[in-house]
């Protein structure tokens, strides 16, 4: 496994940094690559999308991590739907470009904002990912359980992988569950105990950050496997 990084172009002569995980012996055109966005406050760099992208290629999957725009020019602001959006396509063509590293089947998802993006892009159909990963996935604005984002996910015909902790401020697992269970395709829920937002738990859990990801790691690897091998990614 090795990581290299990368200088992705936008339209209008803007770039973003990414990076890759690379896995060994890795065949370009024949692979499946996972692309995992960074949630509102954080960036490519966050430990949770770099334990996931390197568990992952140990276990033989591409990833590509990348900023948005406003977080490679150091804003804290987050960018327009649009700018968000044409930043996902942007890194989604690059990758499937790319002369050494482009996939045969292409994974998309991230952590909470990125996850969200690339499934309302999914619904659209502008995203032609066959599956999808949310690591932590903002169902609804902190203390406003009324006001979900869940419209498009009904939408989505591809496999979801969901992780949510059980202390999600941005996340009722109750209502995730009913969610989910209106899905026309095939998901999964992965719950992290006692876990908030951004998978952090009480010391009192006696869990480290490691342990957490790793298990996160671990699950997503599984879910790729098995969701792959059965075809029901494919369009």
């Amino acid at each position: 496994m090795k990581e290299e990084s990368s200088t992705i172009p936008l339209d209008g002569g803007e770039t973003v940094s990414g990076v890759f995980t690379i896995p060994d012996d890795y065949a370009a055109d024949h692979s499946t690559g996972v692309i995992l966005a960074h949630g509102a406050a954080n960036s490519l760099a966050h430990p949770l999308l770099a334990h996931v992208a390197q568990g992952l290629a140990e276990a033989g999957y591409l990833v590509m991590r990348f900023n948005f725009l406003y977080r490679e020019k150091g804003r804290k602001a987050v960018d327009r739907q649009e700018v968000l959006v044409r930043t996902w396509q942007s890194v989604y063509g690059f990758l499937g470009d790319h002369p050494r590293y482009r996939p045969k089947t292409v994974v998309a998802g991230g952590k909470s904002l990125g996850g969200r993006v690339a499934s309302q892009m999914a619904a659209e159909g502008i995203l032609p990912a066959e599956g999808m990963i949310f690591l932590g996935y903002p169902l609804h604005p902190p203390g406003k359980k009324e006001k979900l984002r869940d419209a498009h996910l009904y939408r989505i015909n591809i496999p979801m992988l969901f992780f949510a902790g059980t202390r999600d401020s941005l996340c009722d697992l109750e209502l995730l569950r009913s969610v989910l269970g209106r899905l026309a395709v095939p998901w999964q829920l992965e719950t992290i105990e006692g876990a908030d937002h951004s998978f952090r738990v009480p010391k009192s859990a006696g869990v480290t950050a490691d342990e957490i990801h790793q298990s996160i790691t671990d699950k997503a690897s599984r879910w790729l496997q098995a969701t792959l091998s059965s075809g029901m990614g494919k369009k």
